[in-house]
Protein backbone atom coordinates (compact mmCIF):
# COMPACT_ATOMS: atom_id res chain seq x y z
CA UNK A 1 0.00 0.00 0.00
CA UNK A 2 2.46 2.60 0.87
CA UNK A 3 6.16 3.08 -1.11
CA UNK A 4 7.62 5.68 1.26
CA UNK A 5 6.39 8.27 3.94
CA UNK A 6 7.87 11.43 4.20
CA UNK A 7 7.50 13.64 7.28
CA UNK A 8 8.43 15.07 10.70
CA UNK A 9 10.59 12.37 13.14
CA UNK A 10 9.16 12.78 16.36
CA UNK A 11 10.15 9.83 18.53
CA UNK A 12 12.80 7.08 18.67
CA UNK A 13 12.84 4.14 20.55
CA UNK A 14 14.85 0.85 20.94
CA UNK A 15 12.83 -0.78 17.86
CA UNK A 16 10.86 1.37 16.22
CA UNK A 17 10.69 5.25 15.44
CA UNK A 18 7.23 7.26 14.86
CA UNK A 19 7.25 9.51 11.88
CA UNK A 20 4.40 12.62 12.09
CA UNK A 21 2.86 12.76 8.63
CA UNK A 22 0.33 15.64 8.55
CA UNK A 23 -0.67 15.36 11.75
CA UNK A 24 -0.85 11.67 11.60
CA UNK A 25 1.53 10.02 14.04
CA UNK A 26 3.27 6.57 11.83
CA UNK A 27 4.60 3.61 14.32
CA UNK A 28 7.32 2.76 12.34
CA UNK A 29 9.73 -0.84 12.98
CA UNK A 30 13.19 -0.05 11.69
CA UNK A 31 16.60 -1.70 11.66
CA UNK A 32 18.63 0.73 13.43
CA UNK A 33 16.04 3.24 14.96
CA UNK A 34 19.50 5.36 16.30
CA UNK A 35 20.34 6.66 12.81
CA UNK A 36 17.87 8.82 12.70
CA UNK A 37 17.38 12.40 13.79
CA UNK A 38 14.42 13.74 16.25
CA UNK A 39 12.85 16.89 14.96
CA UNK A 40 13.86 15.97 11.42
CA UNK A 41 11.92 15.60 7.77
CA UNK A 42 12.85 12.40 7.11
CA UNK A 43 11.50 9.98 4.49
CA UNK A 44 11.14 6.46 5.24
CA UNK A 45 10.64 3.98 2.31
CA UNK A 46 7.44 1.51 4.35
CA UNK A 47 7.03 -2.30 3.86
CA UNK A 48 3.50 -2.77 4.92
CA UNK A 49 2.15 -6.04 6.75
CA UNK A 50 -1.47 -6.85 7.68
CA UNK A 51 -2.59 -9.44 9.47
CA UNK A 52 -6.13 -10.25 11.58
CA UNK A 53 -4.21 -8.95 14.66
CA UNK A 54 -2.19 -6.08 13.69
CA UNK A 55 -0.95 -3.50 10.66
CA UNK A 56 2.56 -3.25 10.80
CA UNK A 57 4.88 -0.69 8.86
CA UNK A 58 8.55 -1.54 8.54
CA UNK A 59 11.12 1.17 7.81
CA UNK A 60 14.37 1.43 5.11
CA UNK A 61 16.33 4.45 4.40
CA UNK A 62 15.82 3.26 0.58
CA UNK A 63 14.38 1.18 -1.85
CA UNK A 64 17.48 -1.06 -1.93
CA UNK A 65 17.35 -1.85 1.68
CA UNK A 66 13.43 -2.39 1.56
CA UNK A 67 13.91 -4.89 -1.57
CA UNK A 68 16.41 -6.73 0.22
CA UNK A 69 13.72 -7.06 3.28
CA UNK A 70 11.78 -7.99 1.21
CA UNK A 71 14.26 -11.18 -0.36
CA UNK A 72 14.62 -11.79 3.28
CA UNK A 73 11.77 -12.89 4.38
CA UNK A 74 10.30 -14.47 1.47
CA UNK A 75 12.75 -17.35 2.96
CA UNK A 76 11.50 -20.26 4.77
CA UNK A 77 12.02 -19.41 8.54
CA UNK A 78 12.80 -16.03 8.43
CA UNK A 79 10.95 -13.53 9.86
CA UNK A 80 10.74 -9.48 9.57
CA UNK A 81 12.34 -9.58 12.97
CA UNK A 82 15.13 -11.48 12.20
CA UNK A 83 15.33 -9.85 8.89
CA UNK A 84 15.94 -6.28 10.61
CA UNK A 85 18.30 -7.50 13.01
CA UNK A 86 20.44 -9.13 9.81
CA UNK A 87 20.09 -5.23 7.90
CA UNK A 88 21.33 -4.03 11.43
CA UNK A 89 24.20 -5.64 11.88
CA UNK A 90 25.79 -6.17 8.63
CA UNK A 91 26.99 -4.17 5.80
CA UNK A 92 25.63 -4.90 2.17
CA UNK A 93 29.04 -6.35 0.82
CA UNK A 94 29.43 -8.87 3.73
CA UNK A 95 25.56 -10.20 3.73
CA UNK A 96 25.55 -10.32 -0.01
CA UNK A 97 29.17 -12.10 -0.15
CA UNK A 98 28.22 -14.28 2.18
CA UNK A 99 25.17 -15.19 0.56
CA UNK A 100 27.42 -15.95 -2.59
CA UNK A 101 30.55 -18.12 -0.81
CA UNK A 102 27.85 -19.71 1.06
CA UNK A 103 29.29 -18.83 4.22
CA UNK A 104 26.90 -20.61 6.54
CA UNK A 105 29.17 -19.59 10.21
CA UNK A 106 28.77 -15.51 9.01
CA UNK A 107 24.72 -15.78 8.25
CA UNK A 108 24.09 -18.27 11.99
CA UNK A 109 25.18 -15.34 13.93
CA UNK A 110 22.05 -13.54 13.37
CA UNK A 111 19.43 -14.13 15.96
CA UNK A 112 16.80 -16.41 15.16
CA UNK A 113 19.19 -17.58 12.34
CA UNK A 114 20.30 -21.47 12.50
CA UNK A 115 22.25 -23.41 10.20
CA UNK A 116 19.12 -24.84 8.40
CA UNK A 117 17.87 -21.35 7.91
CA UNK A 118 21.14 -19.88 6.83
CA UNK A 119 21.14 -22.54 4.82
CA UNK A 120 17.98 -21.67 3.13
CA UNK A 121 18.95 -18.39 2.66
CA UNK A 122 21.91 -19.28 0.44
CA UNK A 123 19.61 -21.54 -1.48
CA UNK A 124 16.94 -18.66 -2.40
CA UNK A 125 19.37 -15.73 -2.94
CA UNK A 126 21.78 -16.73 -3.86
CA UNK A 127 20.86 -15.77 -7.87
CA UNK A 128 18.97 -13.42 -6.49
CA UNK A 129 21.37 -11.37 -4.18
CA UNK A 130 23.80 -10.39 -7.38
CA UNK A 131 21.44 -7.88 -8.75
CA UNK A 132 21.09 -5.57 -5.50
CA UNK A 133 25.33 -5.84 -5.19
CA UNK A 134 26.02 -2.93 -7.42
CA UNK A 135 24.45 -0.40 -4.92
CA UNK A 136 25.06 0.40 -1.62
CA UNK A 137 21.63 -0.23 0.29
CA UNK A 138 23.21 1.21 4.04
CA UNK A 139 24.03 4.21 2.57
CA UNK A 140 22.89 7.12 4.32
CA UNK A 141 20.76 9.73 2.44
CA UNK A 142 20.56 13.16 3.66
CA UNK A 143 17.55 12.71 6.12
CA UNK A 144 19.45 10.24 8.16
CA UNK A 145 21.86 11.03 10.44
CA UNK A 146 23.64 10.19 14.05
CA UNK A 147 21.52 11.41 16.66
CA UNK A 148 23.43 12.36 19.41
CA UNK A 149 23.36 12.03 23.52
CA UNK A 150 25.63 14.47 25.72
CA UNK A 151 26.12 11.75 28.29
CA UNK A 152 27.73 8.63 27.15
CA UNK A 153 26.44 6.63 29.41
CA UNK A 154 22.68 6.85 28.06
CA UNK A 155 24.04 6.39 24.29
CA UNK A 156 25.13 3.15 25.43
CA UNK A 157 21.90 2.25 27.36
CA UNK A 158 19.80 2.89 24.53
CA UNK A 159 22.17 1.16 22.15
CA UNK A 160 22.28 -2.27 24.43
CA UNK A 161 18.01 -1.77 24.33
CA UNK A 162 18.72 -1.92 20.95
CA UNK A 163 20.38 -5.14 20.48
CA UNK A 164 18.07 -6.76 22.65
CA UNK A 165 15.13 -5.26 20.69
CA UNK A 166 17.01 -6.76 17.33
CA UNK A 167 16.98 -10.45 19.15
CA UNK A 168 20.03 -10.95 20.72
CA UNK A 169 20.11 -12.86 24.04
CA UNK A 170 20.81 -10.66 27.59
CA UNK A 171 23.68 -13.22 28.03
CA UNK A 172 24.84 -12.25 24.42
CA UNK A 173 24.74 -8.29 25.05
CA UNK A 174 26.02 -8.46 29.18
CA UNK A 175 28.61 -10.08 27.45
CA UNK A 176 29.96 -7.07 25.37
CA UNK A 177 29.42 -4.58 27.83
CA UNK A 178 32.79 -4.21 29.35
CA UNK A 179 34.31 -3.62 25.55
CA UNK A 180 31.74 -0.73 24.92
CA UNK A 181 32.50 0.83 28.18
CA UNK A 182 35.86 1.03 26.84
CA UNK A 183 34.88 1.63 23.50
CA UNK A 184 34.49 5.90 23.03
CA UNK A 185 31.57 7.40 20.86
CA UNK A 186 29.46 9.97 21.05
CA UNK A 187 26.01 8.65 19.83
CA UNK A 188 24.09 5.83 20.22
CA UNK A 189 24.19 4.82 16.69
CA UNK A 190 28.37 4.46 16.96
CA UNK A 191 27.96 2.48 20.18
CA UNK A 192 24.93 -0.11 18.23
CA UNK A 193 27.05 -0.64 15.50
CA UNK A 194 30.03 -0.93 17.47
CA UNK A 195 27.87 -3.46 19.60
CA UNK A 196 26.70 -5.81 16.20
CA UNK A 197 30.52 -5.93 15.41
CA UNK A 198 31.10 -7.11 18.27
CA UNK A 199 28.39 -9.84 18.36
CA UNK A 200 28.64 -10.88 14.80
CA UNK A 201 32.56 -11.00 14.01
Amino acid sequence: MFEYLKGLLVQIEASYVVLDVNGIGYKILVANPFAYTEAQATKIYIHQTITESAQILYGFVDQAEKQLFELLIAVTGIGPKSALAILAASNHDGLIKAIRTEDIKFLIKFPGVGKKTAQQIVIDLKDKITKLGQRDIFATESSVVTKTKPQEASSLQDALAALSALGFSNREVQKIVPTLEQFSADSTDAYLREGLRLLTK
